[in-house]
C-alpha cells in the first residue's frame, strides 16, 4: 500500500512538471564577476584563464576605487582627476537542457563606456555610448549541456577627458540575465498612456509589442491585462485576441482613479499576460501612474489641472564616494533630501541616468526632465583649460560626437523606449547647450548686439526680423543645429507623442529666430532668466521653461512673479564630481547638498522660498570677508563681484556667498549675520540680549536678514516671527574643544539583499554637545558584521583623500560612512573613533 502511495504521489509531480509554465524568468547578474585593469587582447574567447584577476560583484565603478591623482597622472579636471583605461569583465555560467528553446537576453543598464560583448567567443556588438541601457540575445551561442558559457566585457575608457564631468568607468549600473519563452513580450515592449483622466474614471491606453523567436507563424494569440491599484486590489481587467500581428493596443477602464502627483504620487501596476493556444507564455508587470499635465504659454506648467511652479534641480549622475556605481537605497536617499527642502523637479543632467533613480522620482513624487545628449556631432572643448589648471591632450578628449551621427537615434530612442513608462517623466530632453558647438550663433549674437555686451547681463535684441536677417547672411539660410534638432525631435515623436519636446538653451534670442525653436514644445532657458519677458513678447505661443539656473534668489523671483515661465532647474542638487580644478579641487560643491548630503546654506535659504512651513536659519562672516557691508548712512550694501574665482572669473555667478555656520572671532571682530527665513521678521539675540528685529520685507533685494555684530563669546539666537507669533528658532554657540563624537545613522535598519544602504553620519562635538567645526580630526570607522563599508566622505570639494576607505578627515566637524548590507540576516556594528575620541557604537539590522 505504501508503495502505491508512493507511485501516487510520483505520477502526480511527473504530471505537474509538464503542465508547469516556462513563462519569463529575470535573474540578477551581478555576481562573481572577473575583473582586471589591462590590455587583455585575448580576453574575448572562452578558455583565457582569469584565475588570477580580482572577483568582484557589479555594478562597479574602477574609477572611483583608483581614486583621485593629479593631472600628470593621466587625468583631467575636467573628468574629476580619476584614472581612465581599458578593464575587461568575465563571467561564467551554466545552463541546462530545460533551458534550450528559450529566448535568452543579456540586459546592461549601464556601462561606461565604449563596450564590446562576447559570449563565448562570439562578439554581440559594440555600444560607443556610456549611459545607454541595452540588451543582446544570447540564445544561438549557448551551450545547454551543463558546460560553462563565458560572457566577455571590454571597456575602452583610453579617453579620460571624455566629458565635462565625472562618469566612472566600468560595469557601473546592474546586469540582468532574461530567460524567455519563444512567444514574448519585447524589451521595453509595453507602453502605458492615460488619454482621458477624469474623476469618476481614468482610461489606460496600453500598447503592447510581441516577438516571437520560435515558430515563424503563431496562432490563436491572447494577452490578458489587469489593472491592480496602490494597494494591489484588481479594478480593471481585459482580454484580446490577436489576429496575425504581434502588436495590440487595449484600453482598460480604472473607477474613481487615484492620480500620480508631487504629494501622493500613486502608483498602479499592469500585469500582462500573454498566451498560446491557452497556455501562458510570458507574463510581467509594469508600474504606472494615472496623471495628466501641460505646458502653456502663458500660465506656465500644470499637473492634474493645477497650475504648478516647478521647483528643480539639475543633477549629474555620480553619488560622490561611490562614484557612479549608485545603489537605488542611496538615490532614495538623495531624492528624499531633496523633497524635504522642496524640491519637486530634477533634470538629468545630461544624459540618461539609472533606471532605480527613475523608479525613486516615481515612488517619491519627483518630476523628471530627462535628458538624451550634452553633445551632438560636435564636440564640446573637454581638454582644453576652463575652470581648472588641467589641458588634457586633444587626443584623450575623443567623445561620443565621433559616434552620434551613427548612434544618436537608436541611443534616443532607447532612453524613450525604457523610461515610458515612468509617470515622473514629463519632458524628453534632446541637448545641452548645443549652440555653443556651432560657432555662426554666437557670432550672429554679436552681430545684432554688439560684441561688447556682457552675455549675462543684459537682454539682448528680440526682434525676430533683425535676428534672422543677421543669421541668414552669416549662415547663408543653413542651419545644421536646426535641421538636427527637427531630426531628433521628430525621433521623439515616433517613440511618444504624449511628452513634449525640450532642450536647454543658451541663446534663445538666436534660437527662437534661427529655427531650432521651431522644432522644441518647451525652449528651456539656460542662465538667460534676463530675457524672458522680452521672449515672450517677441514669441507669445512660445512654453518658456527655465532649464538651467544659478542658485539665487534672483532666479527664483524673476520665475514666481511671471506666470508664463513654468518653473527652474537649479545648477545643482547636490554637489558633484568633475567639471573641477584647479587642483586638489575634484568636482563643484554649487549645490543644495553637499558630497555627503549635507545641506548646505544655499540649501537652507532655497527652502525657505519653496516651503511654507515656518523655518530660520543662520550663517556667519567676518566683515572684512563678506560681500555684504554696512554703513549707517547708506544701510546694507552688496557687491557680488567681491572675489573672483580662479581661472574663470564667471564661476562667481554659480557660488554662493562666503559663510560658515559658526558663532567663534575673535573678541570685538565685527561679524556679519546672515539670516534666511520664510517669517515675516526676526529677532537677533546675543546672550539673551535682543539685538534687534526686521523685517524680511526690508531686505526685498536678497531676501536676506542681516545684522552687524561685534562678537561675544556665547549664544547667538534668531527668532522668528509670523503674524507676531513666535514660529521658529535657531542657535549658534561657541565651542570649545572636540570631547565627543555624535554618530547617527540614517536607518536602523536594512534589507539583508546586499544592496541596501544607510549612510552613517559623524559629528565632532564639545563637551556641551556643541558642533566643533574649526577643528579637523580623522575618523577611523570601524564596521563589523553583515554589512560593509562602500565609501567615506566630508563633503568638501577639496578632498581627495581615496574614498573606498575606512579613515577620512573631517570637514567642519563632520564626515560619513555608507554602509552597505550583505546577503545575510544579522547586525551590523559601526563606530567612529580619532585618536583620542570614539563614539558609541550603533547596531544595525539587516533582515
Amino acid at each position: 500500500m505504501k508503495n502505491i502511495q508512493l507511485l501516487i504521489i510520483f505520477s502526480l509531480l511527473i504530471f505537474s512538471c509538464t503542465k508547469k509554465e516556462t513563462t519569463r524568468v529575470v535573474e540578477d547578474f551581478n555576481d562573481n564577476w572577473n575583473f582586471n585593469l589591462g590590455e587583455h587582447p585575448e580576453a574575448w574567447q572562452p578558455e583565457f584563464d582569469d584565475s588570477d584577476w580580482r572577483i568582484l560583484n557589479v555594478p562597479h565603478d574602477w574609477s572611483i576605487e583608483e581614486g583621485y591623482h593629479k593631472y600628470t597622472e593621466k587625468t583631467a579636471a575636467s573628468t574629476g582627476f580619476v584614472k581612465g583605461g581599458i578593464g575587461w569583465y568575465r563571467k561564467s555560467f551554466t545552463l541546462t537542457p530545460a533551458d534550450k528553446g528559450k529566448q535568452i537576453t543579456i540586459l546592461f543598464d549601464g556601462i561606461y563606456n565604449n563596450s564590446t560583448i562576447w559570449i563565448n567567443g562570439q562578439q554581440l556588438g559594440f555600444r560607443p555610448n556610456g549611459y545607454s541601457s541595452f540588451a543582446y540575445d544570447l540564445s544561438q551561442h549557448l551551450n545547454y549541456d551543463g558546460s560553462a558559457n563565458v560572457l566577455a566585457v571590454k571597456v575602452d575608457r583610453t579617453f579620460y577627458a571624455d566629458s565635462r564631468w565625472y562618469t566612472g568607468s566600468g560595469i557601473y549600473r546592474k546586469v540582468q540575465l532574461i530567460k524567455k519563452s519563444p512567444l514574448h513580450i519585447a524589451q521595453w515592449g509595453i507602453k502605458i498612456t492615460t488619454p482621458e483622466v477624469l474623476s469618476e474614471q481614468a482610461t489606460v491606453q496600453v500598447k503592447t509589442h510581441l516577438e516571437n523567436s520560435g515558430a515563424p507563424k503563431t496562432e490563436n494569440i491572447s494577452i490578458n491585462y489587469q489593472v491592480f491599484n496602490p494597494e494591489n486590489k484588481l479594478v480593471s481587467e481585459k482580454k484580446t485576441e490577436l489576429e496575425n500581428t504581434l502588436e495590440n493596443t487595449c484600453e482598460l477602464k480604472v473607477p474613481s482613479p487615484l492620480l500620480w502627483d508631487v504629494e501622493n504620487p500613486a502608483l498602479y501596476t499592469l500585469k500582462v499576460e500573454v498566451f498560446e493556444n491557452g497556455k501562458r507564455t510570458d507574463v510581467t508587470t509594469e508600474r504606472f501612474g494615472i496623471r495628466y499635465f501641460s505646458f502653456e504659454a502663458d500660465t506656465g506648467f500644470s499637473l492634474n489641472g493645477k497650475a504648478l511652479k516647478i521647483k528643480g534641480v539639475n543633477l549629474h549622475h555620480d553619488a560622490g564616494a561611490v562614484g557612479a556605481a549608485v545603489p537605488k537605497a542611496l538615490w532614495k536617499y538623495r531624492v528624499e533630501q531633496l523633497k524635504s527642502m522642496g524640491t519637486n523637479a530634477i533634470r538629468m543632467a545630461h544624459n540618461p541616468h539609472s533606471k532605480e533613480l527613475m523608479e525613486v522620482c516615481d515612488e517619491m513624487g519627483m518630476l523628471v526632465m530627462a535628458e538624451a545628449f550634452d553633445e551632438w556631432m560636435v564636440p564640446k572643448g573637454k581638454n582644453l583649460v576652463f575652470i581648472g589648471d588641467n589641458k588634457a591632450p586633444e587626443a584623450a578628449a575623443a567623445a561620443y560626437p565621433r559616434y552620434f551621427n551613427e548612434w544618436a537615434e537608436q541611443d534616443l530612442k532607447d532612453l524613450i523606449r525604457r523610461d515610458f513608462n515612468h509617470p515622473s517623466v514629463i519632458m524628453w530632453s534632446i541637448g545641452n547647450e548645443i549652440e555653443w558647438t556651432f560657432p555662426h550663433y554666437s557670432q550672429t549674437y554679436n552681430k545684432v548686439n554688439g560684441p561688447s555686451k556682457k552675455y549675462y547681463a543684459h537682454t539682448p535684441i528680440y526682434d525676430s526680423l533683425t535676428v534672422r536677417t543677421a543669421f541668414n547672411e552669416i549662415t547663408g539660410g543653413s542651419d545644421l543645429l536646426a535641421e538636427t534638432a527637427k531630426k531628433l525631435a521628430h525621433w521623439v515623436k515616433e517613440e511618444d507623442t504624449t511628452r513634449p519636446v525640450t532642450a536647454g538653451s543658451v541663446q534663445p534670442s538666436i534660437g527662437l529666430a534661427s529655427g531650432y525653436g521651431d522644432n522644441l514644445d518647451v525652449y528651456g532657458f539656460n542662465y538667460r532668466a534676463v530675457e524672458y519677458d522680452a521672449a515672450h513678447k517677441e514669441y507669445p505661443n512660445t512654453c518658456i521653461l527655465g532649464s538651467e539656473n544659478w542658485g539665487a534668489y534672483s532666479e527664483w523671483k524673476n520665475c514666481v512673479e511671471r506666470d508664463f515661465v513654468a518653473g527652474i532647474f537649479v545648477w545643482t542638487g547636490f554637489a558633484y564630481l568633475g567639471e573641477a580644478g584647479p587642483w586638489p579641487r575634484k568636482g563643484l560643491e554649487i549645490a543644495f547638498f553637499d558630497y555627503a548630503g549635507v545641506k548646505t546654506p544655499r540649501g537652507h535659504f532655497y527652502e525657505c522660498l519653496w516651503k511654507n512651513a515656518p523655518k530660520i536659519y543662520m550663517v556667519t562672516t567676518p566683515a572684512d570677508e563678506s560681500e555684504f557691508s554696512y554703513s549707517e548712512n547708506k544701510g546694507w550694501n552688496f557687491e557680488m563681484d567681491y572675489y573672483e574665482p580662479p581661472f574663470w572669473p564667471e564661476l562667481r555667478k554659480w557660488e554662493w556667498y562666503k559663510t560658515y555656520p559658526k558663532w567663534k572671532y575673535d573678541t570685538g571682530e565685527q561679524i556679519v549675520v546672515q539670516t534666511y527665513t520664510n517669517c515675516d521678521e526676526a529677532e537677533l539675540f546675543l546672550n539673551g540680549t535682543s539685538l534687534g528685529k526686521q523685517k524680511r520685507s526690508d531686505f526685498a533685494d536678497d531676501n536676506i536678514i542681516k545684522w552687524l555684530v561685534p562678537y561675544t563669546a556665547g549664544e547667538l539666537k534668531v527668532v522668528g516671527y509670523s503674524k507676531g507669533k513666535e514660529t521658529s528658532t535657531y542657535t549658534l554657540a561657541t565651542f570649545g574643544k572636540a570631547e565627543k563624537i555624535a554618530i547617527r545613522p540614517y536607518k536602523t535598519t536594512l534589507k539583508a539583499n546586499g544592496y541596501d544602504v544607510t549612510p552613517v553620519l559623524v559629528e565632532l562635538l564639545d563637551k556641551n554637545g556643541n558642533p566643533v567645526v574649526d577643528n579637523e580630526q580623522t575618523i577611523n570607522f570601524e564596521v563589523s558584521g553583515e554589512g560593509l563599508s562602500i565609501g567615506v566622505d566630508n563633503g568638501w570639494e577639496n578632498n581627495i583623500q581615496n574614498p573606498k576607505s575606512n579613515a577620512v578627515e573631517t570637514y567642519q566637524g563632520r564626515a560619513i560612512v555608507y554602509i552597505q548590507s550583505t546577503k545575510n540576516n544579522g547586525k551590523i556594528s559601526v563606530q567612529a573613533k580619532t585618536k583620542q575620541l570614539s563614539s558609541e557604537t550603533i547596531v544595525i539590522t539587516s533582515e
